[in-house]
């Protein structure tokens, strides 16, 4: 009997916590961890699980601070299920025929005024959000340039609560490709990783190079798991009950 309790004590405590899907990312819980203005494509990592069926909208048209502007282009990605950790890989956004994500769909997103579909070496940034359309933001996710934010060319941070560092990644101007080449495991929560992959120190920039080959490292992050301090309570009152039963035996 003592040892059956304690087994199970033990199991309660060491057992991870169950968590559901969910519903919708919020602002940084989608990261870019590259940027590849030559094959036109990126790729993310999630730090959350996320519902299949769920739609992100991408634009290189820059932000206002209350608006996009107009003459670049617009995607629509429809996710299947994704576990955080997950990175996805989108590539080859400016052909309409070989266009893909490598989780979900990817598809052009029809806009009056979007003509320009590829990603520019030169002041170039590409938003990530939610929206009620894809000229209708509601969420922010996140953001990459190769720019300089604040300016005409590369758009705004306003009124999306990314700042430089945390959910928005400004590369060296002019940068053909770039990637996040930082640690992937060892952090005990996936939302540790947010500062690192929001840091262009832990980044491999280049320049003015042929990068239309590159392939992005979709290696999976992950965490070091730890029990929750729920399962530090059963687990001492696992203990404290068998204390009991002992006493009660010697009396």
């Amino acid at each position: 009997m003592k040892k059956s309790l304690l087994t199970l004590a033990l199991a309660a405590a060491v057992a991870p916590a169950f968590a559901l899907p969910s519903l919708l990312p919020a602002t940084g819980d989608l990261a870019f961890t590259s940027f590849n203005a030559d094959e036109d494509g990126w790729s993310m990592v999630s730090f959350v699980d996320i519902a299949a069926g769920t739609t992100v909208y991408f634009t290189d048209n820059e932000w206002t601070g209350t608006a996009f502007n107009t003459g670049e282009s617009y995607h629509r990605w429809t996710t299947g299920a994704i576990a955080a950790g997950d990175v996805i890989r989108f590539s080859a956004i400016d052909n309409a025929t070989s266009l893909a994500a490598s989780n979900g769909t990817l598809a052009r997103q029809t806009v009056t005024g979007s003509t320009n579909f590829g990603i520019n070496q030169t002041e170039d940034t590409v938003y990530a959000y939610l929206g009620s359309s894809a000229t209708a933001p509601t969420t922010f996710l996140s953001v990459i340039t190769n720019g300089s934010f604040g300016t005409a060319s590369s758009g705004s941070l306003t009124n999306t609560g990314l700042s430089v560092g945390a959910g928005a990644v400004q590369l060296t101007s002019s940068s053909d490709y770039a990637e996040y080449n930082g640690v992937r495991d060892g952090q005990f929560a996936f939302s540790a990783y947010k500062p690192l992959v929001s840091n262009v120190a832990n980044w491999a920039v280049q320049g003015d190079v042929a990068a239309a080959a590159f392939v992005p490292n979709t290696t999976a992050f992950s965490v070091s798991a730890v029990p929750e301090p729920s399962s530090y309570a059963m687990l001492l009152a696992g203990l404290a009950l068998m204390g009991g039963i002992a006493r009660r035996r010697k009396i």
